[in-house]
């Protein structure tokens, strides 16, 4: 029997992982942590009953994937939620933005810019499918639909701040610099627009849900798949170099380039090893989890109803703190992301106290406390929150990485979106997959489509090693 060890359970060593197994293949997962789950976990991290979603929480691009269809997760298990309200922009006083299912809805909310959203939006919703099962793979290669990709393609391609200029008010600018600021990168620079374009669409076509439970409940259905085809998985199981794992027909590795590198040493290719040392890591997270009584009492009512609240004001704002945070320098108001997940999933609260997920976007390896300025930001657009605090949990750049070693630096998109390493991550080359020595490949977000609790990365790494071992399966 074909037989794969795979380094690494996050949610992309896990989808690598079940997809061979479904190929027929024995498959072994080594976890160097007490839990399986990466950026896929959840915890009570301020008071008992409370769960909170450790890294990953709102599941946009995870919805209806080639890796979702052949997995079929939702039959062990795993039940998805949405909010009311996808996504939020709140700019002072009442005013901002909001983003609903619907494309009419959320542009009618937008006075002024109507046409414009719609214009931004509505042409991709009905196509997004056939789009993202093309962005969501390597970009090298021939697409399956290249007239759809090449429309999303022409708005992608933009950068962030020209593709605002859509826009004619202050509540349009600030709803898609929110958005696009997923992408931790500054908007003056070409394919920045890519991340928002695809988030703000997936909002219109699928929303942004939860996991019922918290994102731990991803890693539980993954791993009952696993173990329902024959899987193991392993864990405080530590891999100082591929050697120690004997003789496996493929090694798939859910890591971060220069582990890889230093996990297979001379094993791999000089000339691929000089071209992970290249690969580059990005601006970074600085998390705090709240209890907080009563919920965040924001001036902006949609916010009140919106899974995920981008707080950062408006959209020249927003550009400035990115653009600081991409030089190395904190601002002094810099962008936080608010999610209100128990919005869609109430199992997640304990009685009138919520579980509040905030991270605010810092220069990488940022040493410094940045509680204050989170809690500021939302004070800012919801008075009154600092009274409704009732326990706080807070993680430092540090912390991250020290919990998920393929957050380097606090960078929990493994890897910085520059316009190069959206194209070819982790290097340049045919198979974005493979390590240069035979059988060995590489499944973590560092390669395409990128970051997110998806599993395409570890989906599209493992059908690359079929295709190696000489097998061509099936698309679901």
């Amino acid at each position: 029997m074909t037989t794969a060890v795979v380094v690494g359970s996050g949610p992309n060593g896990l989808a690598a992982a079940v997809t061979l197994a479904k190929a027929g293949v024995q498959v072994t997962v080594l976890e160097a942590a007490p839990r399986i789950g990466g950026g896929t976990r959840s915890s009570e991290l301020t008071l008992p009953g409370l769960v909170h979603d450790e890294c990953s929480g709102f599941h946009p691009l995870s919805f209806d994937t080639a890796f979702s269809r052949l997995a079929g997760l939702e039959q062990h298990g795993l039940e998805w939620a949405w909010p009311e309200v996808q996504y939020s922009h709140p700019i002072g006083g009442e005013a901002g933005g909001a983003a609903v299912r619907s494309v009419d809805e959320t542009a009618e909310g937008l006075i002024g810019d109507e046409r414009s959203w719609r214009a931004v939006f509505a042409p991709l919703v009905p196509r997004f499918a056939d789009i993202a099962d093309d962005f969501l793979g390597p970009v090298v290669r021939v697409p399956q639909h290249p007239i759809k990709l090449g429309r999303f393609g022409l708005r992608a391609a933009l950068p962030a701040g020209l593709l605002a200029k859509r826009f004619s008010t202050d509540e349009g600018r600030a709803l898609f610099a929110g958005v696009a600021a997923h992408a931790f990168w500054p908007f003056h620079s070409v394919l920045s627009s890519a991340i928002g374009t695809a988030l703000g669409t997936a909002a219109h076509a699928y929303g942004w849900p939860v996991a019922v439970g918290g994102s731990a409940a991803i890693t539980n259905a993954m791993a009952e798949v696993l173990v329902a085809h024959g899987g193991v998985i392993e864990t405080d199981h530590r891999v100082a170099s591929v050697r120690d794992l004997g003789s496996p027909d493929l090694v798939m590795l859910d890591l971060a380039p220069r582990a890889a590198v230093e996990l297979m040493g001379d094993e791999m290719p000089v000339r691929v090893r000089r071209a992970l040392g290249k690969y580059r890591h990005g601006p970074a997270a600085f998390k705090v989890d709240f209890a907080v009584e009563g919920g965040v009492p924001w001036s902006h009512e949609p916010s009140r109803r919106s899974g995920t609240v981008h707080v950062s004001g408006n959209y020249a704002e927003t550009a400035a703190a990115e653009a600081m945070v991409h030089h190395g320098q904190m601002p002094e108001r810099p962008f936080v992301l608010v999610g209100q997940q128990y919005l869609a999933d109430p199992s997640r609260s304990n009685g009138n106290v919520h579980p509040l997920y905030a991270y605010a976007h810092v220069p990488s390896g940022f040493a410094g406390d940045a509680t204050a300025a989170i809690e500021a930001q939302i004070e800012r657009f919801a008075p009154g929150f600092r009274d409704r605090i009732v326990a706080r949990h807070v993680q430092t750049t540090t912390d991250l990485s020290q919990r998920n070693a393929n957050i380097v630096a606090g960078d929990i998109l493994t890897g910085a979106n520059s316009p190069r390493q959206l194209v070819f991550r982790p290097r340049i080359g045919l198979d974005p997959y493979s390590l240069g020595t035979p059988g060995h490949f590489l499944c973590s977000a560092a390669t395409p489509p990128g970051a997110g609790a998806h599993g395409m990365c570890g989906y599209s790494a493992a059908m690359s090693a079929l295709r190696c071992l000489g097998r061509t399966p099936a698309l679901p």
